[in-house]
């Protein structure tokens, strides 16, 4: 039986999830999948175009936000990167996946809607996209992170450092911050903070939400 492109990426996904991206090879996927090596060449020239795949795979998880129910374009775009960003963490290693993944051919279609609905609300075309990549690359930095200190075991709370409250009073105040004790809210200040600087871009001043659940 021919080994199909689908079942491929399913069981590259799981392995993933395994083992993290160091472990991730075409060998061991190949074992897994009880094929030779070679099989997996059919579908992937190198393990790039298989991340690539993932990445395609991860997002097609992403649940769409529907821009009729948010209020405005703000609260679409705040919507847009909290599902970007639950779909990078429903996966080990997701923003590493992530990284360096650009839109394909077949992306075009929602790229230019999401650009008509931008430029509608006041962008350039040039500004819309940049807003977009600027939100793509927080989350997925910030996602890095995340992943990174979950792989060396500092979770949320694990203070990275102690200050001494008399010699650096301010570091003190800020370090429930530093030990990420909330990290959604710590995501949620710089989300906010790029979305507001986009308005005074575009010089326009409504706001409002969704009418969905979008957490």
């Amino acid at each position: 039986m021919k080994l199909q492109r689908e079942t491929v990426v399913a069981a590259a996904l799981k392995l993933l999830d395994e083992v993290g991206m160091d472990g991730l090879t075409t060998r061991r996927l190949a074992q897994d999948l009880g094929v030779q090596q070679p099989s997996l060449y059919w579908h992937f020239k190198n393990k790039r175009e298989l991340l690539d795949a993932l990445a395609e795979a991860m997002l097609a998880e992403h649940r769409p936000v529907d821009r009729a129910a948010c209020a405005d374009w703000r609260a679409w775009m705040a919507a847009q990167s909290r599902e970007f960003r639950r779909c990078l963490l429903a996966h080990r290693d997701g923003a590493r996946v992530h990284v360096g993944t650009r839109p394909q051919p077949h992306d075009f279609g929602e790229v230019e809607a999401e650009l008509a609905y931008l430029t509608a609300a006041g962008f350039t075309a040039s500004d819309a996209i940049r807003a977009l990549i600027s939100l793509s690359y927080y989350t997925v930095g910030w996602v890095l992170e995340e992943q990174a200190a979950t792989e060396a075991g500092r979770g949320p709370g694990q203070a990275p450092m102690s200050p001494d409250p008399q010699r650096y009073p301010l570091l003190a105040q800020a370090q429930p911050v530093m030990s990420q004790s909330d990290v959604e809210a710590d995501y949620e200040y710089g989300l906010q903070a790029l979305i507001a600087g986009f308005e005074v871009l575009i010089g326009t001043h409504a706001a409002g939400d969704c009418a969905a659940t979008d957490r």
